[in-house]
């Protein structure tokens, strides 16, 4: 984890995603508690919708667009106090929020009750992101679907332009 410390505080371009996204919260490289995420319930099909546009690791994926996108965990819920919570806010921190598919940010479309919807998260310098839904299994029309591509391809974009 030290290496993956030293290359994200050199700007380097970092993702987790599920357990990934704990471990950048534990290891103090994304805001939270020490255990960042809690028990909650899981569902195999969900929808993220972009809550901020000018993510370099969210380029391509404007607020309010919904991705489609496997969700599988049993602990997964997002959660912080609420200073931290309302910082992230603020701050234009929170990339992906859990919505219904016409990109609606409910109480029903949360399926793990994550702070308010919270599915994704990135650092202060915005080369950090951790999220909770899995993008690589969502790859190949074949298996549900292509959204996860545009995060991917998002992720490339900002690992060319710091490789400069």
């Amino acid at each position: 984890m030290e290496a993956v410390t030293r290359f994200a505080e050199a700007g380097g371009p970092v993702i987790g995603v599920c357990n990934g996204f704990q471990v950048l919260c534990e290891s103090g490289l994304l805001p939270a508690p020490s255990s960042a995420t809690r028990a909650s319930s899981s569902a195999a099909n969900g929808c993220i919708c972009g809550a901020k546009a000018e993510t370099p690791l969210g380029n391509g994926i404007g607020a309010g667009d919904v991705l489609g996108m496997p969700i599988s965990h049993g602990e997964g819920n997002y959660y912080a106090d609420e200073q931290t919570l309302d910082e992230l806010e603020a701050a234009g921190r929170v990339v992906f929020r859990y919505c219904d598919p016409a990109g609606q940010v409910t109480p029903g479309s949360n399926p793990n009750g994550s702070a308010r919807n919270i599915a994704g998260i990135i650092n202060e310098r915005g080369n950090v992101l951790g999220m909770m839904p899995h993008p690589e299994r969502a790859g190949e029309q074949l298996v549900g679907g292509i959204d996860g591509n545009r995060i991917w391809e998002s992720f490339i974009q900002q690992s060319l332009a710091v490789a400069g």
